[in-house]
């Protein structure tokens, strides 16, 4: 069994990491963190529980401790971050500087140029980049990132149009309130309304989508050169991320040629990835989050409603924001991690 830490463990992702680890056959939990005002008190104390399901008996009890490398038993060979990225930006480093390797869930240096942003799905070979990283930073330790949770929605279909000449791609979210964490969004902001606006969040689609597209030449990631623009509304959904996607291609695909894209789309031989992770519907009103965000256990992405239009290729996708598109997206790529040799 692989030793695992969580920081931010008390925090909305930080429970889905406890739910999706808690009866993981590949890791066990060694350590919970969380800020000073938590550290001391006991999980069940400490997190205001919200997760679908009853907090997991096996850390019920366990003492949270501060988020420092210093405070985590040095058996650990994994970490998971959910940190908010103003933190996690000063306290991740200090981990990989320690020698441990981070899966995070934080949004910081998504872009930089020696982290790899991955998909295990999509850009596995991407790992490599930790050689560089390593060299760059003088590391023991590493630190990967999953991509923000409405890309990770819409990528993975994308990789299955690849082949068609992906030229342009426009997006138009409704995104779940969860995605905002628990006190993102107020009842008053929300209910009866939509919010044609999440900050950064467009500028994340844009760019992460290019460089999860991208190659790998040894030395550095060469973006994908597609075109991706977002429009990004938070709507009175709890939980999945719905997604309207234009795709322009240089190829003239029929839309029988779209749907089995989908379908033959490889997944990973990793625990926690679902098999498809493409689950398509030919009905033209589907995917639909309250129906179809468990799929696949959370972590697939469904797709359905593709037609032909002026602007190419519209389709809808989905996937469980929470799950999929955070702590689930961390977890996997903690598998990729140890199946590949990494910790």
């Amino acid at each position: 069994m692989t030793r695992v830490a969580v920081l931010g463990a008390t925090g909305a992702v930080g429970q889905r990491f406890i739910q999706l680890l808690s009866e993981h056959p590949e890791f066990d939990i060694a350590a919970l963190t969380a800020s000073s005002s938590s550290a001391g008190k006991p999980y069940h104390e400490a997190a205001k529980w919200r997760v679908d399901t009853p907090i997991p008996e096996a850390v019920r009890d366990v003492e949270v401790v501060e988020t420092d490398p210093d405070a985590i038993p040095n058996d650990v060979d994994l970490v998971f971050s959910s940190l908010p990225s103003s933190v996690a930006e000063r306290v991740e480093h200090g981990f990989c500087e320690a020698g441990y390797v981070v899966s995070s869930n934080s949004s910081n240096e998504r872009a930089a140029e020696d982290v790899p942003l991955v998909i295990p799905e999509v850009n596995a070979e991407h790992l490599d980049l930790i050689e560089v990283q390593r060299d760059n930073r003088g590391w023991d330790g590493a630190l990967v990132k999953n991509p923000n949770c409405s890309t990770i929605t819409m990528v993975p279909t994308l990789a299955a149009l690849t082949d068609f000449g992906l030229e342009r791609v426009h997006v138009s979210t409704l995104q779940a309130v969860s995605g905002a964490g628990y006190s993102g969004v107020t009842s008053m902001e929300i209910l009866d309304n939509v919010i044609p606006y999440i900050g950064g969040e467009e500028e994340k689609m844009e760019t992460e989508s290019r460089k999860l597209l991208g190659e790998f030449d040894g030395s550095e990631i060469r973006w994908h050169d597609v075109d991706v623009s977002a429009s990004c509304n938070r709507v009175a959904t709890l939980d999945g991320h719905l997604e309207n996607v234009w795709a322009e291609l240089s190829e003239n695909p029929t839309i029988a040629d779209i749907y089995e894209a989908f379908e033959a789309y490889p997944s990973q031989e990793l625990h926690s990835a679902p098999d498809p992770l493409i689950e398509t519907f030919d009905e033209p009103d589907r995917p639909q989050p309250r129906l179809d965000r468990f799929l696949g256990d959370g972590m697939a992405v469904a797709a359905g409603g593709v037609q032909e239009t002026p602007a190419g290729i519209q389709y809808n996708c989905l996937a469980h924001n929470t799950i999929r598109g955070a702590a689930g997206a961390s977890v996997l790529n903690g598998e990729l991690l140890a199946r590949d040799g990494w910790l």
